[in-house]
């Protein structure tokens, strides 16, 4: 038996309205073009073009109340630019945040284009957790020496907490991925200054890492220096509460908000089928009970703008997910589907229930969801 209502959060699913005649060329949608016509629009958050933070994080952060009671009060608009959530990415990578502001700090390629740097997404220069581990051996003592705190239980993903980063602010890394970082770089929150204290620490760890034997034999293989690092999402963490009785994704993000709520968390399963086989051994969730599914095939082909690889996650899904979660509404095996669909600046959430499924009035398509 499934539970009750199933959310799907889906990342990077919407392209902006100028990339969607390319990205969505001769795809083949039926199921989702029928939830969609018959769905009620819960939401829909068009955002900013500088915004720092990405659609996907907001949502979490709002979703599960991870902002703090000022910034609430202050900026609680939907499209605020804040999502704190180092604090919930360590806590699910088995470290434990306590009290402290924490950032999250991950090893990064900066390229050198025509007369500016350009960040690469974190995950495309395969770096091995062994590679990662004798980076950090060295960066370690450096980042030690000017008092600040730093764990790494995951080689490829730090978290610092120190007094002289203040109010720091950051962008997501895939927010800034190819780009010029210009305008991305870590900058007081409140009066856009440049952190001395962050540069230093910055330049004193691209220096130990130039000439690194690391980056030597990645480049003797062709693949690109490990060469600064990246800073983001700092906070302290807040109590939290989830709306959802389960929570599977692989963002630490979202499984960290999960494991602070004291809810289950775990990773997505492959397909809708894998999750009913899921939900059938696991009679917790009553009658109000939400599972919370985090997909997220698209986020590399969309940075790299290659929207062949994008199209075929796409169809992917379709047959995976859409075409079997709209079964199981017309059955009456699942109560209500909610999609969550983000681009790199906005959002459109859509709730769907069986009877919704009869109203042949409503006439959405799935055009009118992109983000301008």
């Amino acid at each position: 038996m499934l539970a009750n209502r199933l959310h799907l959060l889906l990342p990077f699913a919407l392209p902006a309205a100028a990339d969607a005649s390319t990205a969505l060329h001769a795809i083949q949608s039926p199921a989702l073009d029928r939830l969609i016509a018959r769905a009620t629009l819960v939401e829909r958050v068009i955002g900013e073009d500088f915004q720092r933070t990405l659609p996907h994080e907001r949502w979490v952060t709002r979703q599960f109340g991870a902002l703090p009671a000022a910034v609430t009060g202050a900026a609680g608009a939907a499209a605020a630019d804040e999502a704190p959530l180092a604090p919930y990415m360590l806590r699910a990578d088995g470290g434990e945040p306590g009290n402290a502001t924490w950032a999250c700090v991950q090893p990064v390629h900066v390229r050198i284009a025509h007369d500016h740097l350009v960040l690469i997404d974190p995950a495309s220069p395969e770096l091995s957790d062994e590679d990662a581990g004798a980076l950090l051996a060295v960066a370690r003592p450096l980042i030690e020496e000017l008092g600040v705190r730093i764990e790494a239980p995951r080689p490829t993903r730090w978290y610092l907490s120190g007094d002289g980063f203040g109010t720091l602010a950051g962008a997501s890394p895939l927010r800034a991925s190819g780009r010029n970082i210009e305008i991305w770089l870590p900058h007081e929150a409140h009066s856009g200054e440049r952190s001395r204290a962050w540069m230093k620490l910055q330049n004193e760890v691209q220096m130990a890492w130039f000439e690194h034997p690391v980056n030597e034999a990645r480049e003797a293989r062709g693949l690109p220096a490990v060469n600064s690092i990246w800073f983001h999402a700092q906070g302290a963490a807040q109590p939290v509460r989830s709306p959802f009785a389960r929570v599977l994704s692989d963002a630490a993000a979202t499984r960290g908000l999960a494991i602070t709520a004291g809810v289950p968390a775990g990773a997505p399963p492959a397909s809708f089928a894998a999750l009913s086989a899921l939900a059938g051994s696991d009679s917790a969730n009553g009658p109000a009970g939400a599972t919370l599914v985090e997909l997220d095939p698209f986020s590399a082909p969309y940075i790299e703008q290659d929207w062949a690889r994008w199209n075929d996650a796409f169809a992917a899904l379709q047959t995976d997910w859409f075409e079997p979660a709209l079964a199981a509404l017309q059955s009456g095996l699942l109560g209500e589907l909610a999609l969550t669909l983000c681009g790199d600046t906005g959002s459109v959430t859509l709730t769907v229930t069986r009877g919704d499924l009869r109203k042949f009035w409503r006439r959405r398509v799935l055009a009118s969801l992109f983000i301008e």
